[in-house]
């Protein structure tokens, strides 16, 4: 892929591609996050209490989409748009959001890696075929649950692979908090993130985050996007693009809807769709 990279962000792309993540400052506006707010305290409040146990490690793990306007401007949003192209990505493509909220003394987050290609050769490319955006819409600190990554672990094999379960499985879900999943790291490092800001992070890399030990709700926005999805093998198109059009609602046409328009993965072709697969193997040095 032919890259072209302003001057002043190639120590990011550099860091992003070295360290699987990177952080980009006043991003999203307080107005915004204001909303978000708002909106996100209304899904948490609304989730049953059933879900949120059984995802009790996130804290939560609430699908966002069409529930509110405010999706279709943090999908789009600019500052964001921007940030990813600066790294060498201008045109992305979405996969999907999740409301990761963690409770009032919630606990620690699990270990663990999100892509589910590794059947395919694309895991071994120095360029990330899926990255995820972190919105975090209170400050972070490890007092209240702040993420923490393993460097480097996107592209380079780490003992953890070998003996994690599945990342967000039964397995996972259940796991006792003595388990390696929990286990503090010698080469893990914390990634404070204030308000405001946002981390960009390759979806190969190792990651969790601290337990919530203050008395307050800590939530994150992830969105999940194709840096290069054309790139990607048809198998992998097939698997995750969207094939079809759904209907959305009245709210979604027009305006509100339009930017996100340009962000949507098709896929037209008939290739048999890769095997979901979580597990690093051969494709992992």
């Amino acid at each position: 892929m032919s890259v072209t990279i302003a001057a002043g962000a190639a120590t990011k792309r550099e860091q992003f591609l070295k360290d699987g993540f990177c952080k980009f400052e006043n991003v999203v506006t307080p107005e915004m996050l204001d909303e978000l707010r708002r909106v996100t305290d209304d899904l948490l409040d609304k989730a049953p209490p059933s879900d949120l146990a059984y995802v009790r490690y996130q804290g939560s793990n609430v699908e966002v989409n069409y529930q509110d306007p405010v999706f279709a401007k943090l999908f789009a949003w600019p500052q964001t748009m921007a940030a990813i192209a600066s790294i060498g990505y201008p045109n992305p493509k979405l996969l999907s959001g999740h409301l990761l909220s963690k409770p009032p003394q919630g606990p620690a987050l699990y270990w663990h890696q999100d892509w589910a290609g590794w059947s395919d050769p694309s895991s071994a490319w120095l360029e990330p075929p899926q990255i995820f955006v972190m919105y975090y819409l209170t400050s972070t600190r490890r007092e209240n649950g702040c993420l923490r990554v393993i460097p480097g672990s996107h592209l380079k094999r780490n003992p953890l692979h070998d003996i994690l379960p599945e990342a967000h499985t039964e397995a996972s879900y259940t796991a006792s908090m003595d388990s390696p999943g929990f286990s503090i790291r010698p080469d893990e490092v914390d990634i404070p993130v204030t308000a405001g800001d946002i981390l960009v992070g390759d979806a190969r890399v190792l990651h969790a985050a601290h337990a919530n030990q203050t008395d307050a709700r800590r939530s994150c926005l992830t969105i999940w996007y194709f840096p290069d999805f054309e790139r990607l093998s048809e198998p992998i198109q097939s698997l995750f693009a969207r094939k079809t059009p759904t209907k959305p609602p009245q709210w979604w046409e027009g305006d509100a809807g339009k930017p996100v328009e340009r962000l949507v993965p098709w896929y037209k072709g008939t290739a048999k769709p890769l095997q979901w697969n979580r597990i690093p193997g051969e494709h992992l040095k």
